[in-house]
């Protein structure tokens, strides 16, 4: 453990290079820190941090920069959430009171707003659909060889899909399978609409030459809606991290940010040993995540609950050197905003 001393130095120099992105030396930490010390004093207590690892100096100056491992610290031990701006909550207030029709339309929104006040990336996750029931299912054909597959469920949203069907396909046999797709699945929650059901369904259908091919379609489009909807806004501000000059990594981020996998591993982490016991948001450092790409990078999560309707999870992507408690602070509001916002959504519905 640090003196208080000690701590008060390593919150200075990362408030500090977060501001600047430059090296801190002695005499800046000793014009800024609460209390008064000599500059020889802290030039010691700055030797001490750096051989415990938690600062380091670097090649163009005398100051030094926070470590992996000194971030770290900061976000276990030190980091406070403050009060944003009046402003800020009255922007967040009218950007999620305007209508919506659908769950998903709030949750995309709550990505941009993120995005557009932080100047990160953003991530949201919507509530669980686990309780979701099917309310209805068609099929319409937009030509001769594509059809438009529409799914509405009890949360209010509506999912459409345009596919190409092969030629020949009679819209008698469209429609006898829309009767039994509906006939089996409105009312069911979407999770119990299993493989097996969709077999039942084939068995009904009999064996006409296109009963196969409906039936990927179909269960394809109940896949996608028992699956997490998430958003993703603001790509383009990976480039504003200063660090980051590598346009062919930037490009590779680009791709692993759009990749599925990379949201589950992101979200599911098991190793959430940092702020989350002081406060309900996560941060996990570019170092403690498995692509290298990310070593420049910080990732902040948190959840929402939305009572009976299930949790959901807000994200922000940003560089290393972020201001965690602005950040920690926004996402504490946030995700009580767009909770509210959802629960009068689904009361609505009611």
């Amino acid at each position: 453990m640090l003196t208080k001393r000690q701590e008060l130095i390593l919150k200075t120099i990362i408030q500090d290079f977060t501001q600047s992105h430059e090296p801190v030396g002695s005499k800046t930490v000793m014009q800024q820190l609460p209390i008064k010390v000599s500059s020889a004093t802290i030039r010691n207590e700055m030797a001490v941090l750096e051989d415990q690892g938690l600062i380091e100096k670097t090649h163009s100056s005398s100051g030094r920069v926070p470590s992996a491992r000194g971030y770290r610290y900061y976000l276990d031990q030190l980091v406070e959430p403050i009060q944003l701006p009046q402003k800020i909550y009255q922007q967040i207030g009218d950007k999620l009171n305007q209508p919506f029709h659908q769950v998903n339309a709030i949750i995309q929104e709550a990505a941009k707003i993120l995005s557009d006040l932080t100047n990160y990336t953003s991530f949201a996750v919507g509530p669980e659909t686990a309780d979701v029931k099917v309310t209805g299912f068609r099929i319409v054909p937009v030509s001769s060889w594509q059809v438009m597959a529409i799914l509405v469920t009890s949360d209010g949203n509506v999912r459409n899909q345009v596919y190409g069907l092969a030629l020949g396909v009679s819209g008698d046999e469209i429609e006898k399978a829309v009767r039994l797709i509906n006939d089996q699945v409105v009312g069911l929650p979407v999770s119990q609409i299993t493989p097996q059901l969709f077999q039942a369904i084939g068995h009904h259908l009999g064996d006409t030459s296109h009963a196969g091919l409906l039936l990927d379609l179909v269960e394809d489009v109940f896949k996608d809606a028992a699956s997490e909807q998430m958003y993703v806004d603001g790509q383009i501000n990976l480039l504003n991290n200063p660090v980051e000059t590598d346009v062919s990594d930037i490009k590779s981020l680009y791709q692993l940010i759009d990749s599925d996998q990379v949201w589950s591993d992101w979200f599911d982490w098991p190793g959430q040993q940092d702020v989350s016991h002081r406060f309900p948001v996560q941060v996990r450092l570019g170092t403690e995540m498995e692509d290298d790409l990310l070593k420049n990078y910080s990732l902040l999560t948190a959840s929402y609950s939305v009572g009976e309707h299930g949790q959901g999870r807000i994200a922000l992507l940003g560089p290393t050197n972020m201001p965690y408690s602005q950040m920690i602070g926004l996402l504490e509001f946030f995700r009580q905003a767009l909770a509210q916002k959802l629960l009068d959504y689904y009361n609505g519905l009611q």
